[in-house]
């Protein structure tokens, strides 16, 4: 099974434009990339449950004032999607790749913290409130954003795997070295709102992860087309597009990427990728130049 036969011939170029569209809108590139399980996938059906399931939360918000609840529409939104609609974390199989696609998610009520994510901030966006995402490391995170964008003390903050858990900036700090212990040093930019293109190559990049270490080397390579269709300078996704079609013996597809990727990456000492990496690769380009150039 060929990439463009996995994506669909128009998939990668709907999904760029979706993508990258100034429309504050996930849900359709989110749908789109859920193609990848359901190639047969009909968005508009999921994105009708996400519009009524807004128009619920926006009744749930105009009955609740927010005057009696410590935390406002937080409360209200997360005693709607958690309680009512029993959305939850899956802790018991977090790699299973249902838990990326967003129909998915919407119809097994669990997912991992993007994909919940992205439903808290569809249905708040619907309902009239503002939420934004975190590209918090190892454990994404919501954002209310109570005071300015860039006063942090101003935001409430949002675990939407833990059913909607408030946390503070200590909070997060303290997550930080929960998921990473001191590898990573906190730094207040990590809880700034993420764009919506950051928000998608997380997904992209969560789910790429999940399908290689499957060996559903298919998948893989086609969420590096997707990734590339919105990053096409990122030179990791165009080196591993290269081993993923090598890989999968699409050896003229595997030699350009990786011919590419030696030409645009830096070299020198202190240079991504280190010299071992650009040997490696150097390697695969020689044993694939021979072998495009005996099937010609």
């Amino acid at each position: 099974m060929s990439t463009a036969n996995l994506l669909g011939a128009d998939l990668v170029e709907t999904f760029r434009k979706a993508a990258t569209s100034a429309d504050p809108d996930l849900a359709t590139p989110a749908l789109l990339i859920a193609r990848l399980g359901s190639p047969r996938l009909e968005t508009a059906a999921h994105l009708a449950h996400l519009h009524e399931m807004g128009q619920t939360a926006a009744k749930r918000l105009s009955v609740d004032d927010g005057s009696d609840a410590p935390h406002g529409p937080i409360d209200s939104l997360n005693r709607y999607l958690f309680d009512e609609q029993g959305f939850r974390g899956n802790s018991t199989d977090y790699e299973d790749p249902r838990n990326s696609f967003l129909n998915q998610v919407l119809e097994r009520r669990t997912g991992i913290p993007i994909t919940l994510a992205v439903v808290y901030i569809e249905v708040a966006r619907r309902a009239g409130v503002r939420v934004d995402g975190v590209n918090f490391p190892g454990h994404f995170l919501l954002r209310f954003p109570f005071g300015p964008d860039e006063d942090h003390s101003g935001a409430v903050f949002v675990d939407p795997f833990h059913r909607g858990a408030v946390m503070s900036e200590t909070d997060c700090r303290t997550l930080l070295q929960q998921r990473t212990g001191r590898a990573v040093a906190f730094e207040p930019g990590m809880l700034a709102p993420a764009t919506k293109l950051q928000i998608l190559v997380r997904m992209l990049a969560n789910l790429k992860r999940i399908y290689v270490g499957m060996r559903s080397f298919h998948q893989g390579l086609a969420l590096t087309e997707l990734l590339l269709s919105i990053e096409p300078s990122a030179l990791t996704e165009l080196r591993d597009r290269g081993l993923l079609a090598y890989h999968l013996n699409d050896f003229t597809t595997a030699l350009r990427s990786l011919e590419a990727y030696l030409r645009f990456a830096p070299q020198g000492d202190h240079a991504e990728p280190d010299q071992d990496d650009r040997s490696e690769i150097w390697r695969h380009v020689k044993a694939l130049r021979r072998r495009v150039a005996s099937l010609n």
